[in-house]
């Protein structure tokens, strides 16, 4: 499977739409797709995974990477996630506790202001 990337702003945070599969294969997409806002200067993103189907190590890899890199330009990124096979990578792994994630993008922004701001 492909996979689907579309961004969008909305109160001053970068919305990515992520559909499809996180995989060896595709993660690079993702990870340009993330670097070329973070080069854009937009470092509040919100990466909406509820369209994601699977995601392995690698498409980890790329979120915990982009995490670091917006963190060391004061930014920060939630995850929006509610797929019970893509939420059960974050516990095994214990990125759970490393990510803020939420159910919707309304959440993602109202996190902005009730955690790291």
């Amino acid at each position: 499977m492909d996979l689907a990337i579309s961004t969008s702003e909305q109160q001053g945070a970068t919305i990515v739409v992520v559909g499809g599969e996180i995989d060896v294969y595709t993660a690079p997409l993702l990870r340009d797709a993330l670097d070329q806002q973070v080069a854009a200067g937009r470092i509040h993103i919100v990466v909406d995974l509820n369209g994601v189907d699977f995601m392995d190590s690698t498409g980890l890899g790329v979120l915990v990477g982009r995490l670091k890199l917006v963190r060391n330009h004061s930014g920060w990124m939630r995850v929006v996630c509610t797929r019970e096979r893509i939420l059960k990578v974050f516990r095994i792994t214990g990125l759970d506790k490393v990510f803020t994630i939420v159910d919707t993008v309304g959440d993602a922004l109202v996190a902005e202001v009730t955690q790291e701001g």
